[in-house]
Formats: structure tokens, sequence, C-alpha cells
């Protein structure tokens, strides 16, 4: 049967059936993406891209308003620069259509043609031999085609052999892709999207197509070898939402962040991807443009390392709110996995898109109180999905399951990679308490091939660091933690009439809980320091920590003293990640104590 003209119903269809061939291919895809980086998820994100459509988009009788629905949902789920730029097509294509309930091939050729702007206009720096050229070559072949095939079969299994065609020519185009000997991975995608399309249209069947299940799209390990020098570190996307958005403007803030900046939107949302070395400056450029939603950063560095040169057999992970300075973490490829800080509607990265420097001067500025949650389980499928490609096992150890869901929700997630050698240990700490039972665990890490230690092994010698390990917080105001609903306001109320200063500490449960209370700063930390001498003639403190939300001097100051009682110097001063500093609240000091 021959098709005259696309309605709002036929359009839905034919982006779920170039969806589904699209995400049956991401392996591939993923093995061929050699540009602009060789991270392995061109697939993955081509196909999270389609699969958001296939979720998020519903189908209407007008062909405008269901291209309007298809545009919304790719430029929610649109992930790196392929995907972004499909998604930005899309949305240029449904800005050039007009108000028809059906679009004719003549019209339908106008309007591909008018759209491949909006793609070139995403790109910073547009590179040929990539999805933009066969978006545009293709587009051109349906514009020149327009009227001679009035059949939508005919028309677009004609434009198919075009598309190939210029897939074949990519390599010629970029040298990255000669080299590695493959086409471009974004292109490839293309392709399969608008072959989908022409064989549902030749031989479909109506209800495999609606009832279609998604699978599950997991990163895949990366075949070819990285870039030796990776000029900008984080691949950051994000997407913000208001009214009346100023895309010129966002897409100037973008650019300048990095390279390989992208940015898709229209007036309510707007898309953005871009490789740069400072995502923190980049989001507070933002925030005042939109409300910042979706935040991701991916550290390629690290994966890159991971990758191609792991330091040991076993991946150590954590999450953001374990405190340790970031040399160590780097030096022994510790992933870090960031909690979320929710504020003022935007959603930040801990420690990636804010930082602790930012987060306590916008306490003392402004009368804030952030909210915490945690990363989604896609996230944590992700990393297990990359690192057990990488590593024979995974020890992650979580903040205290008393104060956050993360080591239940790691928990769920692992339980889905039964074949894989997961411990997950609850540190029943925070901070920097956290941190010393990680430092105390990498000094005797297994980094040699040959050493025969099991992650069980591990796992055990952290349960006994947990153990060993303390924290005592003095706390400047209980303001804080009223606002965040751990102390009850009228608590907090009598604690500022009478000038009280608690000292929280976390009980063998992971509990914070008072052990201690002054009625000035100076009795509290006299109080500690003769907790520290009790405990130093108990058993004796292995090492020792600071940390401490925007007051390094009292911080050094407790370093000098605890330094003269135990004769260690301090393992490391450090302001306390965002997460925990905004319930703790501003100029809280933590003495962190590891014993024997």
């Amino acid at each position: 049967m021959k098709i005259k003209y696309l309605d709002g119903r036929r359009l839905y269809l034919a982006f779920l059936a170039g969806g589904q061939a699209v995400i049956k291919d991401f392996a591939y895809l993923n093995k061929i993406n050699v540009y602009p980086v060789p991270d392995g998820d061109t697939g993955t994100n081509l196909a999270s891209t389609m699969k958001a459509i296939a979720e998020q988009a519903r189908p209407s009788r007008s062909a405008k308003e269901s291209l309007n629905s298809i545009a919304e949902a790719a430029l929610t789920g649109a992930r790196g620069n392929s995907g972004l730029i499909f998604a930005q097509y899309i949305y240029g294509l449904s800005r050039e259509l007009g108000n028809e309930l059906r679009i004719s091939a003549a019209r339908f050729g106008e309007s591909v043609k008018n759209a491949v702007r909006y793609a070139y206009s995403s790109i910073a720096r547009p590179q040929e031999g990539t999805i933009l050229t066969l978006i545009r070559e293709w587009a051109e072949e349906i514009y020149q085609s327009r009227y001679r095939f009035s059949d939508f079969h005919e028309l677009l299994h004609h434009s198919l052999d075009r598309a190939k065609q210029v897939l074949q020519e990519t390599p010629k185009k970029l040298p990255a892709l000669k080299k590695a000997g493959v086409v471009d991975a974004g292109a490839k995608g293309f392709v399969d999207f608008i072959e989908g399309v022409v064989n549902f249209i030749h031989q479909g069947n109506l209800k495999d197509v609606l009832n279609q299940e998604m699978p599950e799209i997991e990163l895949e390990e990366a075949p070819h070898q990285p870039k030796e020098d990776i000029p900008f570190r984080y691949c950051t996307e994000a997407l913000l939402t208001g009214d009346n958005l100023d895309f010129n403007e966002i897409k100037e803030i973008v650019v300048k962040a990095g390279d390989s900046a992208i940015v898709g939107g229209s007036e309510t949302r707007v898309r953005f991807h871009v490789h740069t070395n400072e995502p923190e400056q980049l989001f507070e450029a933002l925030k005042d443009l939109g409300t910042i939603v979706q935040p991701k950063v991916e550290d390629m560095r690290l994966q890159s390392e991971i990758s191609f040169r792991p330091k040991s057999k076993i991946a150590l992970v954590v999450d953001s709110s374990c405190d340790l300075p970031t040399s160590l973490l780097e030096e022994n490829q510790v992933v870090v996995i960031p909690l979320l800080l929710n504020i003022k509607d935007h959603v930040f990265l801990d420690k990636l898109t804010i930082s602790p420097k930012r987060i306590y001067k916008m306490l003392a500025e402004e009368e804030i109180m952030p909210g915490s949650a945690q990363p989604s389980p896609k996230t944590i499928e992700n990393w297990f999905s990359f690192l057990s490609s990488h590593y024979d096992s995974i020890l992650v150890l979580t903040i205290s399951s008393a104060l956050s869901g993360f080591y239940n929700l790691v928990k769920a997630v692992a339980d889905k990679f039964p074949e894989k050698k997961i411990r997950i240990v609850d540190s029943r700490h925070i901070s920097g308490s956290s941190g010393l039972i990680v430092e105390r665990l990498l000094e005797n890490w297994p980094h040699e091939p040959q050493d025969a230690r099991e992650v069980d092994e591990l796992a055990r010698q952290a349960e006994e660091l947990v153990d060993k390990t303390e924290i005592l917080v003095d706390i400047k105001t209980l303001k804080y933690l009223v606002k965040g609903g751990r102390v009850s306001p009228m608590k907090g109320l009598l604690a500022k009439l009478f000038n009280i200063k608690p000292i929280i500490t976390i009980n063998k449960l992971g509990q914070a809980v008072p052990c201690s209370q002054s009625f000035s700063r100076r009795q509290n930390f006299k109080k500690i320091l003769k907790m520290v001498r009790k405990k130093q003639a108990a058993h004796p403190i292995h090492s020792f920590a600071i940390v401490h939300a925007g007051n390094r001097p009292r911080a050094e100051a407790y370093a000098r003293e605890i330094e003269r009682i135990t004769g260690r110097q301090v393992s490391f001063i450090e302001e306390a990640s965002p997460v925990v500093g905004v319930h703790n609240g501003l100029g809280a000091v933590g003495v962190c104590l590891s014993s024997e």
C-alpha cells in the first residue's frame, strides 16, 4: 500500500521503529566509536535518546503535535554528541513543519532540508564526516526527490541508498576513522534509524512496534586506545528548563567552557554537552539562566586509565561524602560516585558541579537549605558494568546506612550482577572518618598483578577499620541541623537561647548522636582535645584527619594540638563535602581518629 502522507500516528510509529533499530545495534556502535573521543559510548548515548522518545513521546492526530512531543522527549533524554545532534535536528524539524495534520512528501522534503541548520547551529565547530554529514546529505537527497516520489516508502528507500553511500565515505573526511578502519558511529546510528523506518514500512508488524519492550542499556568496554592527552577532562551534560530561555547566551557560555560543545533546545528546555576542566564554573555561570536538572559529569581521564592502565585487580568505589585529598584518590584510581545536592530547584553533583568553597559561601550569604539525594540506580549500574569489564572484583565503601539510603541502593543494584564479585561495606561513618578508613585500606592495597589477596579479605579489613575509627564534630550552630530536620525546632531554640554548642559523634550503629556540649566553642575545643588524650592513652592513635565547613583556621588549630598529643602529623585537612557540610552547618569542624 502506498503511503501518500504522514500524520501524527504514522510519524510516531516511524520513530519507534527507527529507534528500535538503533537500540538493537547499540553495542556495535559503541565498538566503532573513535571520534571525537574513543570512549565507546556513542551507541549507548543514541540508544538512550531513542529510549527516551519511546517512553516519553505521545502520539497525536496532528503531525505537528506528535513531532513536538517527540522533539521534547528527545531533548530531555539526549545523551552524548550524537544523541544531542539528533535531538536538535528533530527539534528543528518540528519548528520547520507548519500546523499540518498531514504531511506530503513534497512538504516533508522541504522541512528535513530546512531543519539541517538547527543541527549545525548546535555545534561550536561542526566536523564533516560525522552524523552531521549524514543528516545533511540524506536531507538533500529527500529534498531533491520530493516530487519524483510521492510515496513515502519509495522516497525513504531511495534516500537510504544515498545515506549508506555517504556513510562509507566518512573515513575519507575524518583521519581518525580512516586510521581505525571504521565508519563514524553516530552516522551509522542515523543510517540504522532510517533503515529501521524503511523496514517497518515495507514489512513491519504494527503490534511488534507498539509492544516492543525496550532493553536495558549498559556501558560497554571501549575497544580502542584513547588519546594519550585528554586536554579537557570532564564530559559534562545537563538540561536547563524555564520560560523564554536565552539559547544563544547559553550556547556562548558552554562553548567557552571547553571543546566538543553541543547545545540544543527550545524556549523551554536546552540540553548541552561539553568537555571541560571546570564543570563547577560552567554550572555557576548557567544557574541564573534556567533551572539545571539531569546533570551528568564523567571523568574521561579516570575512565581511560581504568580501561587501559588499571593499577589493581580490585576496584575501590566510594561516594562523595568520603572526604580525602584529590591526589590520593587519583593516584589510586578510586572511583567516587557523587551524591546529589538540590538548591533552589537546581540539581548539582556533589564536589563536581558545586565545590565545598562555593556551597559554604552560599550558606554565609544566602538563606538556603540545600537538600541531598542519591544518584539514580542506573548510574550505579553503569559503573558496575564498566568496572567489571576491567577488574576481577569491586569493593564499595558507602556512607553510613543510618544517615543515607545509598548503602541499600548499592546493595540492590549489586544484586543485579550475581555473576560479578561485588562486596559492599557500610562504613557507618561519614566525611573524614570514612576517608581515614579508605586511606588505611589503601596503605596495603594490592597493586601488583601477582598479589593473591581477594576482595573478601579487603572487605574484612574495612570492617575492622570501621570499628577503629571515630569522629567528633564541633558544631558552631544548630540552625542547619534544625533546618535539615535532624534536630527539633524546640531543641534548636533552647540551644540558641543558652548558647549551647554540641559535640556530635557517630555511634556504633552509624547514627549521628550528641556526645557532649558546652556553652562556648572554646570549651568545645578543650573538651575534644581532652577526649583525644583519653583515647590516645587507651588505644594509641594510628592516624587522624580534620574536616571543616569553611573554617580552615579552627581546623588547623585542632591539627596542631592533636599532633602534640599523638606525636603524629595530620593525615589531611579537607573541606567537608557539600552534602555533609550543609547538614552540620557553616563553621563546623570534625576531628577524625583511627586507632591502632
